[in-house]
């Protein structure tokens, strides 16, 4: 029956919340080993929801306050048609920004050199040469030959045995700090969507707000969960997101 289904009850959506702020206020790197998938799949979905309704609140009041444009969805509405934004926006670039920002909450050479390797393209992008990180122009190949040398480096470095070690204690010890960080990483450099000025560095913080949710919690299901999860996420996030522009505003 379908009273029986948990994402129709409000105390369902309570529990999340309560495990998510616990997970919030004390990061800890547990994996949630006796959920099943049927049950992890309901958590993403009540959590998804639960970020949709924080992220539109955010939003909606900042229409009423200030509202900058967003130059990268302006930038890729023109240079795509509808399906090549969908294949973009919906499913390359979740696959990035996962990769960048989410996968190596879990330590593992590989992850760290992907990771590593994508985070170099993104700075590269959108710090050092002000472009887009799906537009091919002259720095292209630069930010791609340097992101795969350094994604090579870290994992030869990484993967020796000392090095190895060090990096898993190292994570081991200083998960709060890492979770944290990628989270206000993810929201805060998402800062180069919008023109820098004076007026969106100050508003920083809040213009950033839907991301640093999202970033939250992703991070949270990424550990908890596996990573497929907030891929998942995120992908369908984008998807409905870019739907929504293609209708008509008549």
């Amino acid at each position: 029956m379908i009273i029986s289904y948990p994402l129709i009850k409000p105390k369902y959506y309570k529990s999340l919340l309560k495990d998510l702020v616990n997970f919030i206020k004390s990061p800890k790197d547990a994996p949630s080993i006796k959920k099943s998938i049927t049950h992890k799949i309901y958590d993403t979905i009540g959590l998804f929801l639960i970020k949709a309704v924080l992220s539109i609140t955010v939003a909606s009041i900042l229409q009423f306050i200030y509202e900058p444009k967003n130059l990268t969805s302006i930038s890729m509405a023109e240079r795509f048609d509808p399906i090549l934004l969908l294949l973009v926006g919906g499913f390359v670039l979740p696959i990035f920004e996962e990769i960048t920002f989410r996968l190596s909450l879990k330590f593992n050479p590989i992850y760290f050199a992907l990771t590593s390797g994508t985070f170099t393209y993104y700075l590269l992008t959108k710090a050092i040469f002000r472009s887009r990180l799906s537009l091919v122009d002259e720095t292209f190949w630069y930010r791609v030959i340097t992101a795969i040398i350094v994604m090579l480096t870290i994992y030869l470095v990484s993967r020796t045995k000392n090095v190895k070690i060090t990096l898993q204690n190292y994570w081991q010890k200083h998960f709060r700090m890492i979770y944290y960080f990628s989270c206000v990483s993810f929201a805060w450099l998402h800062i180069f969507n919008f023109e820098l000025n004076l007026t969106n560095l100050l508003w920083l913080p809040i213009l950033t707000l839907p991301q640093l949710f999202s970033a939250t919690i992703a991070g949270y299901i990424r550990v908890t969960f596996g990573f497929q999860y907030p891929l998942l996420l995120h992908m369908i996030t984008n998807i409905l997101f870019l739907s929504l522009t293609f209708l008509p505003l008549d």
